[in-house]
């Protein structure tokens, strides 16, 4: 009865790799086994358009890659390219880089997601967004993600204030503090970059601190950067929040 068991799940696991294996040969590119990038043409328009789609646009560029495989994959789950839950798909794959998605990242995240086609991959991705906004260490570790992911280079460790405030929008929509804290990102001229210090401690911040900062306490050990925030918070508290 066990061995008949086994064998069972043994059988069930091997047509989930095999399906979710026939899913990535339709999107990859053959001559590196990954989805990922063909080109980057568009990027020679970017210079016609405002700095805050410029810099959204050179995101999802890296997030996605603006790869015909990749594109066809987000149609072919109906799910925009710039949508959050294409970067918690990547959050669930734990892609390694940004724009690429490798054979292992690939089957790992389906077989996550106990998926095998793109149907039932749209049917999960709500499930996704439900468990970071539900289960705090599963939004800690998604946030952890997305910082990481922003980093392109080997031994990079900081990510520009613009991408941080691209990317916080995308991360921690629902966050009532991260609106203001864009706008005071995008204000301030003291700060170039974030670490992953500031990034974790703002998160932690949030969650931590009210909407209107009134709990806040001098005698905390918050980075200088959340300082000054409150700082600027408290004279700005009327002010009109910048969506744009």
């Amino acid at each position: 009865m066990m061995k008949r068991a086994k064998k069972a799940m043994g059988g069930a696991a091997n047509r989930a790799a095999g399906g979710s294996s026939a899913l990535f040969e339709q999107y990859c590119d053959p001559a590196t086994d990954e989805i990922g990038p063909e080109g980057r043409k568009f990027l020679r328009t970017l210079h016609l358009m405002p700095i805050n789609l410029c810099v959204l646009a050179v995101l999802l560029s890296l997030m996605l890659a603006v790869h015909a495989g990749v594109e066809r994959f987000c149609s072919d789950i109906n799910t925009d390219p710039s949508d959050r839950k294409v970067l918690l798909l990547a959050w669930k794959m734990r892609a390694k880089r940004m724009g690429f998605f490798s054979r292992e990242e690939f089957q790992s995240g389906l077989t996550a997601l106990k998926a095998t086609t793109t149907a039932q991959i749209q049917r999960a991705l709500p499930g996704l967004e439900e468990q970071v906004e539900c289960n705090p260490d599963s939004f800690r570790d998604f946030c952890t993600f997305a910082f990481k992911y922003c980093l392109t280079e080997p031994s990079q460790k900081l990510i520009d204030i613009d991408t941080a405030v691209t990317m916080l929008a995308i991360v921690m929509p629902r966050e009532p503090l991260m609106p203001r804290f864009c706008d005071f990102l995008k204000e301030q001229t003291e700060y170039k970059v974030i670490n992953f210090d500031q990034w974790t401690s703002f998160l932690r911040f949030a969650q931590e601190v009210k909407p209107d900062l009134s709990n806040y306490r001098d005698e905390d050990a918050w980075p200088i950067l959340l300082d000054n925030f409150v700082e600027w918070g408290r004279r700005n508290a009327d002010r009109p929040i910048d969506f744009t």
